[in-house]
């Protein structure tokens, strides 16, 4: 498996696939190359964008074949980042999932190569009505993380980020993809970090905070998504220097891969098939 060396000296893995524009994918919370292939979004995605791009997904510092590093911060994955960019050639464009989308973001307002940037459903609550953690979800998320209860911090985050019912959870408890996920649980202060706490509170979203990013930007929200992520999303569009707000029909929090494709290949400069 490839691997390049970040500033702090941390091995990031990552898969290269196609020719042509380079594009980096930014997995979302727990989100690794090993769980994507089971559920077939990020690996799909890469796939179908290879014919047109160079698609580099990788797996996000302490997940999958990645290092851990040292202290966490932000701008750690950055430069994770940056070092991918660096591999595709110098620029490249990136897709960010969910609370990857918030670190591709902030990746793209680093001034570090990046062309074009697009998001799915970048979790920020925005209004006070919209249902979002409880006020104390990221202390107790330190608290599980540092008494290393793996299984506890992924209840807490399916719970109280996600909004999952308890059912589900425990039900989600006896499948294979829960091993993985605890595998990724102390990365999950990680997403929380990158999304900022003061956005996740029912505050709305402050234009300076994305000022930086002013190169050409894609947001996307699904139409059957609960009203929190999508007031998110508009809210952002609203707030990005030189953004475009889609909908897509149909779509959920879970990416319709080939329904997501071709939009992000339009948007990227080109057209790519939509069939599996």
């Amino acid at each position: 498996m490839p691997t390049v060396t970040s500033r702090d000296g941390t091995k990031i893995a990552y898969e290269r696939h196609g020719t042509g524009p380079a594009v980096v994918l930014v997995n979302g919370a727990l989100g690794d190359r090993t769980l994507d292939k089971k559920f077939k979004m990020m690996t799909k995605l890469a796939e179908l964008l290879s014919p047109e791009f160079t698609v580099i997904d990788y797996d996000r510092r302490g997940r999958g074949d990645s290092d851990e590093g040292g202290p966490f911060s932000v701008q750690r994955e950055i430069e994770d980042i940056a070092a991918l960019i660096q591999v595709a050639g110098g620029t490249a464009s990136l897709f960010g999932f969910s609370s990857g989308g918030a670190l591709a973001l902030r990746a793209a307002g680093a001034d570090i190569g990046v062309e074009r940037v697009a998001v799915y459903e970048v979790p920020f609550v925005v209004n006070r009505d919209d249902k979002g953690p409880q006020p104390d979800y990221g202390q107790r998320l330190d608290e599980l993380v540092g008494a290393q209860d793996r299984s506890g911090a992924v209840k807490h985050f399916m719970r109280g980020a996600m909004g999952m019912p308890a059912p589900a959870v425990l039900a989600m408890k006896v499948m294979p993809a829960w091993k993985l996920m605890k595998a990724n649980a102390s990365t999950l202060p990680y997403d929380w970090a990158a999304l900022g706490e003061h956005n996740m509170q029912g505050n709305p979203l402050q234009a300076q905070e994305w000022a930086s990013v002013t190169m050409p930007a894609l947001v996307i929200y699904g139409g059957k998504s609960p009203s929190t992520l999508q007031n998110g999303s508009r809210a952002l569009a609203d707030v990005l220097p030189s953004a475009e707000l889609r909908v897509l029909d149909g779509m959920g929090h879970r990416l319709k891969v080939p329904v997501l494709a071709p939009v992000l290949a339009e948007f990227l400069g080109t057209e790519t098939a939509t069939n599996d």
